[in-house]
């Protein structure tokens, strides 16, 4: 029920998401930062972050691939790459207390965008929408996103819906110059008649939502 429009390609987007124990949180970071190199020689690194509210000690990354196929070939070259396993996966895996992955495709009206400038935070929202898929909410969702958009405190940069996880999920993923000023526009956004109107719209078809404020690393390409 949740299959819905998506871009017309095959290309789609694996979303990672890693709870790490507290106290290795730094380190893992530091690991990241030393020997993601080995990871990114074999796929496209869209972003990778570390939250800062809204949840606490996750790490977030999302890979692009051009099909299932290229997904396949690729996990299969990182298990025999042998600095990766051996100089990463093996040191950072007793740090890991959780780990969780879904494959989304960019809704049809959004393309992946960038930020104006380097720096920044990141907003990762996950809408949890009622079950039917945008045959059912999609219009009025993007509606509610073009609204936000149209205010102009806030860069938007993917809408993510899930084929694999959780369905009928969609991820949506802001940028802004820092927590104030979107603290500022989202102030003036909830006395915006036309963003009242069309998030009212929106949340007929509403389960839950959660917010996430992220910091980009200084080796993710968004950033």
């Amino acid at each position: 029920l949740a299959t819905g429009p998506r871009q017309n390609n095959g290309t789609f987007y694996e979303i990672r998401t890693y709870d790490i124990k507290p106290a290795k949180m730094k380190e893992f970071l530091e690991l990241a930062g030393k020997h993601f190199h080995f990871r990114t020689a074999h796929s496209e690194l869209v972003g990778f972050w570390y939250s800062e509210l809204g949840a606490l000690n996750k790490v977030y990354h999302i890979w692009k691939y051009d099909n299932f196929a290229h997904r396949t070939a690729v996990r299969h070259a990182i298990a025999n790459d042998k600095d990766w396993q051996g100089k990463f996966i093996s040191v950072v895996l007793p740090m890991i207390e959780k780990q969780h992955n879904e494959v989304a495709y960019l809704v049809p009206w959004c393309q992946l965008g960038k930020p104006p400038k380097e720096g920044g935070v990141y907003e990762w929202v996950t809408f949890q929408m009622k079950p039917g898929g945008p045959a059912l909410w999609g219009e009025a969702f993007r509606a509610a996103i073009n609204a936000h958009i149209n205010t102009g405190y806030t860069r938007l940069i993917g809408v993510f819906h899930t084929e694999y996880g959780l369905l009928n999920t969609v991820h949506v993923l802001w940028w802004n110059e820092n927590a104030d000023q979107r603290a500022a526009g989202r102030h003036r956004a909830h006395e915006d008649a036309r963003v009242v109107a069309a998030v009212r719209d929106s949340v007929r078809f509403l389960e839950s939502q959660q917010n996430v404020l992220l910091i980009p690393t200084q080796y993710s390409p968004l950033k």
